[in-house]
């Protein structure tokens, strides 16, 4: 994909891999606006950006909030015309440190499952008509190794993961043929703030750089994306020998 003036949809878009995503395809030319609840933190990373003379726009919402889903869209789209491509990367973990199921609010499952599941369903149903419309789309869905494995204390963030992956697969199948294409993308441990929050007691310096994920994700979207099946899943860790 040719991301040279395509509009790009990043959420989570303030920090972390967010953040590096909003770069990473603005530097490829893209025009990108990206998401975020808090609009101070949200400028501040979007600010080089546009220093650097790319076209970078900012949206404080809250993509757990029905409400917030058609006028974020509509506000996207007045900036930089319809969604070519959708990052899906908003997540929260719910309450830190970690709990066990039987310890996990009901309103704490239902807040992660509001922003990491319901949220990203609402936007895709919001871009994807467009999408087909005009007969191709990329989603990009990221995701976790907790959504395939069985991680104590993960539990609402893990239920989440692996919902919004078979949720991916089923938009797959039903737009089969369309030109819309999803991917759920695991872009492995990294040196974030949710992931120090998760894991206080970790060795941070063996994890990797956002940066870095965010450029082997946005390369492969450029060269090789359409290589793989709609709906598949995809590890940052092993693009570089892919």
């Amino acid at each position: 994909m040719n991301l040279v003036g395509k509009a790009v949809l990043v959420t989570g878009a303030s920090r972390g891999l967010g953040q590096a995503l909003m770069a990473t395809f603005a530097r490829r030319g893209a025009r990108v606006v990206g998401v975020a609840r808090h609009a101070a933190e949200l400028e501040a990373a979007a600010a080089p950006l546009r220093a650097e003379g790319l076209e970078v726009h900012t949206l404080a919402f809250d993509v757990g909030d029905k409400e917030a889903i058609y006028p974020l869209v509509g506000a996207a789209t007045a900036l930089v015309g319809p969604v070519d491509v959708l990052v899906n990367n908003a997540s929260t973990l719910g309450p830190t440190p970690l709990q066990l199921l039987l310890d996990t609010a009901c309103e704490d499952l239902q807040r992660a499952l509001e922003v990491n599941v319901v949220g990203p369903f609402r936007l895709t149903k919001a871009v994807a008509g467009s999408m087909v419309v005009r007969g191709g789309g990329l989603v990009l869905n990221i995701t976790s190794d907790a959504a395939v494995s069985a991680y104590p204390r993960w539990g609402a963030y893990s239920v989440s993961k692996g919902a919004l992956e078979h949720l991916s697969r089923i938009w797959a199948a039903e737009l089969e043929g369309t030109g819309v294409r999803f991917l759920n993308v695991d872009p492995g441990e990294m040196d974030t703030r949710m992931y120090r929050d998760a894991m206080p007691d970790a060795d941070f310096t063996q994890l990797q750089r956002p940066e870095a994920v965010a450029a082997r994700i946005v390369a492969w979207v450029e060269g090789r994306a359409e290589s793989l099946s709609s709906g598949s899943r995809l590890e940052a860790t092993k693009l570089e020998a892919a």
